[in-house]
């Protein structure tokens, strides 16, 4: 039987984003990211985690740096009794043009076939214009989280726009 996810960019979404967050000093979870997050843990929908990484390309920061930031990220979910299912993310900078940066759906895709997901029954939630892109290209339905300091930045023609992760799950839930 096919499963069902909720694809998750994480910073601007899960966490608040200062730009290129990638110590564990500067992660901070975004205003009840750990609450929403425990109501999708208790459905029936995958946690994915889809995130795009340009510092590690740009060689702002190394690919330890990212790991470790998960890894805090992932233990302090665990003991509030929430399990991330997977990870994927692009490494690189935008000037590489790879295959794997959203807009380009390939994470989402990668993590259909490897947990056998029905996409047209999954969300992609993200603060940015590629998330929504890249979450339409999939063939998921996409959410909107529009962030009050960027009020300039598209929506990318979302189906759902929120103001937080919170709100976004409640609309997934109730749908």
């Amino acid at each position: 039987m096919m499963k069902k996810a909720v694809f998750l960019d994480r910073d601007g979404v899960i966490n608040v984003d200062y730009g290129f967050v990638h110590t564990v000093e500067k992660f901070k979870f975004s205003p009840r990211a750990i609450d929403a997050l425990k109501i999708l843990a208790d459905s029936d929908y995958l946690i994915i985690i889809i995130t795009n990484q340009s510092g590690i390309g740009k060689g702002l920061y190394e690919m330890e740096d990212f790991e470790k930031v998960m890894d805090y990220m992932e233990n302090e979910l665990v003991g509030e009794g929430i399990v991330i299912d997977d990870t994927f993310y692009c490494p690189h900078s935008p000037e590489e043009n790879c295959e794997c940066r959203k807009p380009k759906p390939k994470m989402i895709l990668d993590a259909a076939e490897k947990h056998n997901i029905d996409l047209s029954k999954s969300w992609m939630i993200g603060d940015k214009e590629a998330d929504v892109q890249c979450g339409k290209n999939a063939g998921c339905k996409t959410i909107f989280v529009k962030i009050e300091k960027e009020k300039e930045r598209s929506d990318g023609g979302a189906d759902i726009i929120v103001k937080d992760l919170y709100e976004a799950v409640e609309k997934i839930i109730k749908k």
